[in-house]
């Protein structure tokens, strides 16, 4: 249990640890310009998420006009209708 809470980040000696770790692995000198590229990849990231999103709503809009609803949403009575409609002789132009 106690090897448990070891890596809960809530215990202060794992961040301890981290970072030094992270300090002998790149040295001084090498860790502003590691948090440089770290942060423009996380901005490439969320710039990535929020375009992929705004693709999305452009293509629902673009979906539902086209997309006809399924049989089991209409109800009886537009059914019928559209029955009736279609069973109707059709009038062309040059009968008139």
């Amino acid at each position: 249990m106690d090897s448990f809470m070891l890596f809960l980040p809530e215990n202060p000696m794992i961040w301890i640890l981290i970072v030094g770790v992270v300090f002998l692995l790149f040295g001084g000198s090498k860790l502003p310009q590691l948090a440089k590229a770290l942060g423009q990849s996380r901005r490439a990231f969320k710039e990535g998420l929020a375009e992929a999103e705004r693709e999305e709503q452009e293509k629902e809009p673009k979906q539902v006009q086209g997309v006809k609803p399924p049989l089991e949403a209409i109800d009886d009575e537009t059914l019928l209708e559209e029955v009736r409609r279609r069973s109707r002789p059709q009038v062309t132009e040059s009968k008139k």
